[in-house]
């Protein structure tokens, strides 16, 4: 009787136990030989002994190329994060035929709700009518509405038009939304055929009144919009941060929102838990949430269904289908946590 095929389980402390559920558990016990650590990241020795006979491994270990050699019979590498982990080599892993994989897809959903959600409280000043009703000194009618605007008939702008923009292009066409997106790894005919417009960064930033920023940050973009950039945001937009913090000059663009250049929503912090003493805390025209955009019980059942589809198909012999696989020139450039 042929042993079973071993699964690594040593996924990241946040998602593990919305992960790692008692049907995913059972099931995996049943179709592998299972080895699992939570809690932290797996101790180089715990890999070591199972790198030779690994097949598959869920989670966020540390795979350079040397560890690479050692895992002859290594399949895939699932990350049940949204991110491309930046101590995976991934041209190596491709050039193995090994699949590294990434949950990106199953929480995009989620996450562009959240952008609509966030960009209609910005524009109707939802956050400011609410501080003012708790502190008695509310206005009705036009008096507390006056300087609110609609996402009807908008012009939008995208940083990024990846998973994220994707799910939320729909979202927004009810809107009658004009979308424009800034996107270097993508072609202008790409975009167009997409229904979007292709822009510069300046002309994005400087021209929409709802900006989405969308993009993962890579070793390339990191900080890209910084101090310059941000002054060129038009007077009063929404800016709607979802990605992650590293991409822009976050200081300056927290202090600008404070000023009141922009409205500015923010789900993604340079440092999280961000930290109890944050001066932006304090702040109440921010709308901040703590990374929670795609944190929700649907998001992880995708994740779920996911992972499980793509592990039969690999033990089966066949390409995963329905997790996001790394091109690995691009995510070798990801700097994501």
């Amino acid at each position: 009787m042929a042993s079973k095929p071993l699964i690594f389980f040593d996924p990241h402390p946040r998602n593990a136990e919305m992960v790692f559920t008692p049907d995913v558990e059972k099931e995996l016990n049943e179709i592998s030989n299972l080895v699992t650590h939570f809690g932290s990241r797996a101790s180089e020795e715990l890999v070591e002994d199972n790198i030779s006979d690994v097949e598959i491994i869920v989670g966020q270990t540390s795979m350079p190329k040397e560890r690479l050699d050692k895992a002859k019979k290594l399949k895939a590498i699932i990350n049940v994060k949204c991110n491309w982990e930046p101590n995976i080599d991934y041209i190596e892993a491709h050039k193995k035929g090994i699949y590294v994989l990434s949950a990106a897809p199953a929480m995009a959903p989620a996450v562009a709700e959240a952008c609509v959600g966030y960009a209609i409280s910005l524009s109707r000043g939802t956050l400011q009518n609410y501080n003012k009703f708790l502190k008695s000194e509310e206005k009705y009618g036009i008096k507390g509405n006056g300087k609110a605007y609609s996402l009807f008939n908008s012009d939008v702008g995208f940083i990024g038009f990846g998973n994220l923009a994707k799910s939320l292009l729909p979202l927004l066409k009810p809107f009658n939304c004009n979308v424009s997106v800034y996107d270097p790894w993508l072609s202008k005919e790409y975009l167009e055929s997409q229904g979007v417009h292709a822009v510069s960064l300046d002309i994005l930033l400087s021209k929409n009144k709802f900006i989405f920023i969308l993009a993962g940050v890579t070793s390339e973009n990191e900080g890209f919009i910084n101090k310059e950039k941000l002054k060129l945001i038009e007077k009063d937009s929404s800016i709607i941060l979802v990605s992650r913090a590293e991409i822009l000059d976050f200081e300056e663009f927290i202090m600008l929102a404070e000023q009141n250049n922009y409205r500015a929503a923010v789900d993604v912090f340079p440092e999280e838990p961000v930290p109890l003493n944050a001066s932006f805390r304090k702040e109440s025209n921010i709308l901040f949430t703590s990374h929670v955009a795609g944190a929700m019980h649907f998001s992880y059942k995708n994740i779920r269904e996911m992972m499980m589809d793509d592990i039969r198909q690999i033990l089966k012999g066949m390409p995963p289908t329905r997790l996001q696989r790394a091109e690995p020139h691009q995510a070798l450039l990801r700097r994501d946590r």
